[in-house]
């Protein structure tokens, strides 16, 4: 490792703010295991959001502690705990560290709040190529994919960081979770395809009724199906099953975390919405097909395109951060079931005539 520049003297204490949800979370554990390798001794806090406590948990090889963000009405994630957000900075200053590294976009809003916290140093993403400072500010890398963006960040900061490769560490537990669920379900995972319909936003989620044919065309061929979600998904999952009509497994909102990826790990297939199951998915190397509705395809894209198919259709307005969409949903509805069913069949090893 570098000893020049934010390395020097070695920190005994970073803080990470990366305060968003579980998918853009996975996609930073590749920097946070490069982090990790190169600071073996130092203390990592990831300031975040309590969607990341279960992920923070399963890496504490690379994550100390988890410092909890009360939100900003900039970030969309959550809705900002205004009340809290004095005790949270004080407690951020008290902390006292040595670095803290923004990895939370670009910086146009995180950057006022990272400064706020009061660290000896600070290092990061800027959203202009004038505020670039070599070895402590990069220009936010707008070309490439999530997980390489914070790799970059890292090697623009001194330090080796090339493994792209995502994970996700099971144990014992959740392999016996996983196990009794499938038992309970009465379903050979070997065989049954995942149909995951939710996404934090609806305006990122393909039509039900387009999801209920897929299922019913996947049971037609004889494989079986089981629909997964968060606990807050359970009502669209159960939807989803009624619209389909055919026998499915409902395991939304009845697992950990750890258990749905046992599950995962198993199966044949999952076809999504661009969430982060997505993610889940390229982590354990279950094929994927991916339907991206408004999201920025080439940045949140899993990395195997062989593994994990992406259908988007191209419109003007992509990227989207609406929570509804105002204009029909053009992206979504450009994606056919046909489409759909074509890469679930190349990925199951039968061309779809």
């Amino acid at each position: 490792m570098t000893e020049a520049g934010i390395w020097s003297p070695i920190p005994r204490s970073i803080a990470i703010f990366r305060a968003l949800n579980l998918g853009d979370l996975l996609c930073t554990i590749p920097a946070l295991r490069a982090l990790r390798l190169s600071l073996p001794g130092t203390r990592i806090t990831l300031i975040g959001l309590a969607s990341a406590i279960p992920v923070v948990e399963r890496f504490n090889s690379y994550v100390n502690e988890l410092l909890l963000f009360p939100g900003d009405p900039a970030f969309p994630e959550q809705a900002a705990r205004m009340d809290e957000l004095p005790e949270f900075y004080r407690r951020v200053r008290d902390s006292d560290f040595d670095l803290i590294l923004q990895m939370h976009g670009s910086g146009a809003q995180s950057n006022q709040i990272v400064q706020r916290m009061g660290a000896r140093r600070w290092a990061g993403f800027v959203p202009e190529a004038s505020q670039q400072e070599p070895g402590r500010l990069m220009t936010w890398p707008h070309h490439l994919p999530e997980v390489h963006r914070y790799l970059a960040l890292l090697s623009y900061l001194g330090l080796p960081a090339s493994d792209d490769a995502l994970e996700f560490p099971l144990s014992d537990d959740d392999h016996r979770e996983a196990d009794a669920a499938a038992t309970h379900a009465g379903v050979d995972l070997d065989r049954t395809i995942f149909i995951h319909p939710g996404a934090r936003m609806p305006s990122r989620r393909w039509p039900l009724d387009r999801f209920a044919d897929v299922m019913q065309r996947l049971a037609g061929e004889g494989w079986q199906l089981a629909v997964t979600g968060s606990p807050d998904e359970t009502e669209l999952a159960a939807s989803l099953i009624h619209r389909a009509r055919v026998p499915a497994a409902n395991f939304s909102g009845k697992t950990s975390l750890g258990g749905l990826v046992g599950l995962l790990q198993r199966g044949r297939m999952v076809i999504c919405n661009d969430t982060g199951i997505s993610h889940l998915a390229a982590a354990v190397r279950l094929p994927s097909v991916v339907i991206a509705s408004g999201s920025d395809v080439a940045r949140w894209a899993p990395l195997d395109a062989g593994l994990h198919r992406v259908l988007h259709a191209p419109t003007p307005c992509r990227p989207c951060s609406y929570f509804q969409c105002p204009i029909g949903h053009p992206c979504a509805l450009g994606v056919s079931v046909d489409q759909v069913m074509e890469e679930a069949q190349s990925q199951l090893g039968a061309i779809h005539e």
